[in-house]
Formats: structure tokens, sequence, C-alpha cells
């Protein structure tokens, strides 16, 4: 693959700039090799190719002269004229002002930084052209900090471009004059093959690749610039699209390789689901059921699944991961199943036990709380257990287990890929290349999220809710409003309901006045003396989280006051009502989940937020949202408006490379065009397919996700929540 040539060639500046950007690219001239590599390094440039899809932020239009009673305020504009004077002025800061004249009027020039040897630029009588924004001043029309070029005094001046001037991303050091001289000798030296068919791009009505950029490059001074600042041109579609694809195929080749991998077949018996299925009290929903057996064909296949899970609050994940573990029992391998906290965990070994321990499961738990000596004798359970529940402890050395053949993780995305590796590697034997995972995530994707995240996953959906489910009512109240709430509270409680209340904090915080979990349980075990209180958070020892956790459940405690501690996992199906403090501290998946902690019997449900004025926009746009919606498919869409994909999908824990042109939210039709084509691009042109995708990836296609054994692991989906 080749790389960069960064020789200095012709250094000469067209410029002059009074900012010092000159006299620190010159004073890193001697060393600019080295120097200028680790600069580009820094925005992953590395190749030839790299540096063509470089592609501008925006235009200047540098084509024509104007005159300087024409200048428009606040519009980028190249005007021509001789300095009349300048003169440094000391008024609250020290400044350098000249004044520009051309045949047409007078233009101030304003420098607040500058060197003193730079001065001799602006010496009258010295003809210059200004590049810059003029805006309304004190003196008439002015510009601030322009770009400045120098005319020679006895030589016509120098035509001007014909083409607008792009502006590209810089970092620190790297002057824009630098690099568009390499993105012009990369244009002029490196080819740029086509690889997409010529059938497609004529289906598709798209331009070469090669047309593409160079006309994003050098666009011409009648080109539509809205279209090209927006990225609608037919050029900036071609590429997008190319990006997008260079995606879908990586994730693509990446699901390919792993299917040619070895697991274990686990076709069961089905007498352990049959006995599952006939001990339930409800039936399943017709998504259950599907889910239930899209998984089922999967472990009966001799690839590893990696299938997601998703669906909504309550929707029923865990009954559906209970019957491929009944499924894995019955074919004689093991099953683990990781929670990201131990309340969680704790939550899956009491259901899973309930469920099936009378069908004489062996089920072992580990945390990493336990003592040693019970630490160790669950570790030794485990080697025996047909299903091993936990948290991080279930990757801690020292355990081990004999024939793991299938791996649950539970809100996945709060572990890193490492340490879901670690895990699949426990599974890892002489005869088998790795367990079948089935990971799950009560945060809803978004489709186009899930097209473009998710290609090298098999993706399960429950977008169906258990019958029987009560609504939850969601209300907006101002935080003031407090006080309003414990008479309706009091009264609700009498009836025989339960409550929770979230606070965002543990204790006091020197920078955000919230009102903290110890202090909301002080109030209102004081308002309240007829009810038992309880408070549980992050910091209280397992022991005691597990303690109120378990009297809560039994309706011992008829109120709770908690940290997000209870976001997920918390079946409590007599608690109906959910206060949230500060609700505009938390993330629009936060106080969904939070909401759907109630809503789990069969009483009509409440969730009160609570709020603090002044709202910024964004945690206006969530309480809105959250206020209208109940879907969290929904919910889920609009919040990748709110966020984008980079903070949803948080795919900087797995290496996962973000899109630098596209865009999920306005690029769905090239996005599902993606989809469709990765797959049959592959399959025809498997060479052409690869050599798109490493065009674009360069170093991070197939590396997203650490290898191991026989495996080349395929990167994951992670939502940063």
């Amino acid at each position: 693959m080749p790389r960069l040539k960064t020789q200095a060639g012709n250094t000469s500046e067209r410029e002059t700039p009074l900012s010092g950007e000159n006299r620190r690219e010159g004073k890193s001239k001697g060393k600019r090799g080295g120097d200028l590599e680790s600069k580009l390094a820094r925005l992953r440039l590395s190749r030839p190719e790299d540096l063509i899809l470089h592609l501008p932020l925006r235009y200047e239009d540098e084509t024509r002269v104007t005159p300087i009673a024409r200048l428009s305020e606040n519009a980028p504009a190249l005007a021509e004229g001789v300095i009349l004077s300048a003169d440094l002025q000391q008024r609250a800061r020290r400044q350098m002002v000249a004044r520009l004249m051309d045949a047409s009027g007078t233009l101030i020039l304003r420098f607040l930084h500058f060197y003193p040897s730079q001065r001799e630029v602006l010496t009258p009588g010295r003809r210059l052209r200004v590049f810059g924004a003029a805006r309304r001043g004190f003196l008439g029309m002015e510009m601030v900090h322009p770009r400045l070029r120098v005319l020679a005094e006895d030589i016509p001046p120098p035509p001007l471009p014909e083409t607008l001037t792009p502006v590209y991303p810089v970092t620190e050091g790297l002057a824009q004059t630098a690099i568009q001289k390499l993105i012009r000798r990369a244009l002029e030296s490196a080819p740029l093959p086509e690889t997409l068919p010529e059938e497609w791009r004529e289906k598709e009505s798209l331009p070469t690749l090669a047309q593409a950029v160079r006309y994003l490059h050098s666009p011409p001074p009648d080109a539509d610039q809205i279209a090209l600042a927006e990225r609608r041109h037919p050029y900036w579609q071609r590429i997008k699209l190319d990006e997008l694809l260079a995606q879908q195929i990586s994730l693509r080749m990446a699901y390919r390789a792993r299917r040619q991998s070895g697991a274990p077949v686990l076709r069961g018996s089905g007498e352990l689901t049959r006995a599952l299925m006939d001990a339930l009290p409800f039936p399943l929903t017709a998504a259950q059921k599907r889910c239930a057996e899209e998984i089922r064909q999967d472990l009966a296949s001799p690839h590893p699944m990696q299938r997601l899970l998703q669906g909504d609050v309550g929707s029923g994940k865990t009954l559906v991961a209970a019957l491929a573990v009944c499924q894995a029992i019955e074919s004689g391998a093991q099953a683990a199943f990781m929670a990201p906290t131990e309340i969680l965990a704790e939550q899956h070994f009491l259901k899973f036990s309930d469920w099936l321990a009378p069908l004489g499961v062996r089920i072992a738990w580990l945390s990493g709380s336990l003592k040693a000596s019970a630490k160790e004798a669950e570790r030794s359970a485990a080697r025996e257990a047909h299903l091993v529940i936990g948290t991080h402890a279930l990757i801690q050395e020292g355990v081990d287990f004999t024939r793991l053949g299938l791996i649950v993780i539970d809100e996945q995305h709060r572990f890193g890929v490492r340490q879901r590796i670690a895990l699949r590697d426990k599974g890892v034997s002489a005869s088998v290349v790795a367990p079948h995972q089935l990971m799950m995530s009560a945060t809803p994707i978004p489709r186009t999220l899930a097209m473009s995240y998710c290609a090298d996953l098999d993706v399960s959906v429950l977008d169906e809710m258990p019958p029987g489910r009560a609504p939850v009512r969601t209300r907006l109240l101002r935080v003031e409003r407090r006080e309003e709430i414990l008479s309706w509270l009091a009264a609700q409680i009498a009836g025989g309901r339960q409550a929770y209340w979230v606070c965002p904090l543990i204790e006091e915080s020197e920078t955000l006045e919230l009102q903290t979990a110890l202090d909301t349980h002080v109030w209102l075990s004081a308002a309240l003396p007829e009810y038992t209180v309880g408070l549980v958070h992050g910091r209280l020892k397992t022991a005691e989280k597990q303690s109120v956790m378990a009297a809560f459940a039994a309706g011992e405690l008829p109120l709770l006051v908690a940290t997000t501690v209870i976001e997920v996992g918390v079946d409590v199906p007599r608690a109906s009502l959910m206060v949230i403090e500060h609700a505009e501290r938390f993330g629009l998946a936060q106080l969904h989940q939070l909401r759907g902690r109630v809503g789990r019997g069969k009483d009509e449900s409440v969730c009160l937020l609570l709020y603090a004025e002044p709202l910024s926009p964004t945690a206006r746009a969530r309480l809105k949202i959250i206020y209208e919606c109940a879907d969290g498919f929904e919910i889920a869409r609009r919040d990748l408006e709110l966020r984008g994909p980079g903070e949803f999908v948080g795919s900087r824990q797995s290496g996962l490379p973000l899109l630098r042109y596209a865009s999920l939210e306005k690029d769905t039709d090239l996005v599902e065009l993606a989809h469709r084509l990765a797959d049959p691009f592959i399959t025809r042109w498997p060479e052409d397919a690869a050599r798109h995708a490493a065009r674009w990836l360069g170093d991070r296609f197939f590396s997203a996700e650490p290898r191991s054994g026989a495996e080349a692991a395929a990167p994951r989906l992670t939502l940063g929540l």
C-alpha cells in the first residue's frame, strides 16, 4: 500500500497571513518529513488515496475581484487595492489598522494579532489582494484578519483561480496552504481506479469516483454552493454511497468469515423447552415465538451464532433467552449469562431459578463481591453447572467451563469488546472454535443505524408487548412542586401501590445543585413517618443492595429512593409509581429505561418527571420526546436525530469506524442502497469489493476488534448510553 511522500517541494506561499502561520510553518521545515507525517497521521492521512478522499469542509470564491464599494456585509469576498496608511493603535488592546483603497472606495483592515516584522507587508503604496468577510465598523466597511497576497509592482498581477478554493479540515501546525498542495499533488500523481461495477453506475446514474473527487476538490465558480454545503450535490451522493458501501462490505465480510468458523451444533431434544413452556402461566407473544425460532435455527447450525436480540422495555427478552438456554442444556452444553451489574445479575439468577431449577437445571451464581471461600465454591460449581449467571466475575481467572456452548450477554453495550471476547474464549477448545453468542439490548436501534452498524450481526426484534400491560402515563412537573407530590404519593401507597423515587446523584456536588439520593431519603422518611423508605445506590455493599431490593420486591418497602442502579432489569409488578428528580439531566434512553420499571403489573402506572429551569434546547427536546412517545423504537429514532450516530453507537469503544461524510439521519436512501449492494458486490466482484473497503477504511478494514484463536472477530455494536 503506497504511503504519502512528504517532501517539501516548492514551499513558496501565495498568502501572507498576519497570524504567524507562515512563521510557525517555516520553523518546522528543517524536520518537515517526520513532523508533517505526524500531523497528517492525526488526520488519519497516510496514503495518497487518503488525501484524495480528504474532502473540503467549505469553499471560498477567489475567482473574481469585488470592488470595495460593492462588498456585502458578512459575505466572504476578494478585494484588491493599494495601502493608503497603516497605524498601530492602542485602544482596549494593541492592534494594527490599515486602509486599503481601490477606484470605488476604502476598506479598513484590522489585525488584533501580528508580528512586528510583518508590519512591512502593510507598507503604504503596496498593492494587495485581500480575502475575508467584510463587516460594518465605526470607520466604514472593514475586514478583521483578512488573508493577504502582495502583488508585484513591475509585473501584471497573477491570474485569478478558475475554480472555487477548497477549505479542508486541518490540525494544529498544519497550514491550509500545505494541505491544499499535498492534495493537488495527490490528485495529479495518484490514480484512483474505479471500483463500482459499470452496470451499477449506469442503473443508479452515478458519476465515476474520479469525476466526483475532482469536482469536489475544485468546483467551478457557478457550482450550486448550497447543494455543496448541504452535501446534496450528485457528486457528494457518490462519495457518501462509496463510504456507506465500504462500511457494509467490511461488516459483511467479517460476517462471512465468522460463518466459516466452527461451533457446537446444539439441536436439543425439546424436552426441557417444552417443560418450561408448560410451566409458564402465560403464552408467548407472536414476536417471542418468531425470535425464539430464529435463535433455535442458529444454535442448530455448525457456525457460531452472533445474534442481537433487541426489544423495548418489558417485551420479554429474558424468556426468549431462557428458551435458548434450555436448547443448549438439552444438547449437553453449558450456558453462561453475563449481566453488567450485580442487581441485574441477581434478578436474572432469581428469575432463572424460579423457571428452571424445578425442572432439574443446576444454576451457579458468580459475583465479584462474594467472599473468597464462597467464590471458590461457586467457581467449582460453575464447572459442573448447566447455567452460570454472573457479572464480570465470569471472565476472571480461575473461572473455567467444561463444555460452554452458549453465551448470553444482557445489556451488551455496557461491556467492552475485550470483556466479551474473554468470555467467548472460555469456550474455545481443540474441537470447538467458539460458543454461540446471544446479545440482548433493551435500547431499540433505529432501522438505518441497525443497517449501518449491525450488518455483521443477525438481528431479532421483539416488536410486540405481552398482553395485559397497563400503559404508563408520563407527566412533567417543575422541581419546585416536589412538596405537592407528597400527599398524592401517600394516598397511592396507602392504596397498596409501591413507588420509586430516582435521583441523579448520591451525595452533594459543589458544581451541580441537584437533590441527592441521601437528602431525598432523609426528607421522605421525615415527611412520611408511617412508611419505611428504602435507599439503594451504587456505593452500597452488595449485601446491603440485595437486602433492600429483596425487601422492596417482597412488598416490605412501599417506597424506594434510588439512583440509576435500578435502570434495567428490576422487575417489581406492584411498583406503579416513578418519580425522577432533575429529569433534564438524564438521557432519553435512561429516561425510557427508568420509566420501564413501572407498568409491569396490571395497575395503571404513572411516571412523574421533575425538571429545573432554565432548560437547554437539548434538554427541552428530550423531555418533549419522552412525554409524547411510549414506543422505544420511535424514541430511539428521535434520540438518533438529537445525538447523531457517534454518541448513540458509542463505537469508540470497539473501534468501529464512524462515517465522515454520510448521515444516517439524512441519507436513509443511500444507507438502504449500500445495504442492498454489499452482498452481491462481495459475491460477484470479491477483489473489487475488498479494494473498495480498504480504500475507505485503510488500517481499520478488518481490524476493528482484536482477533483471538482461529476466528477473525468482527466489529461489534456498542450503544453509548
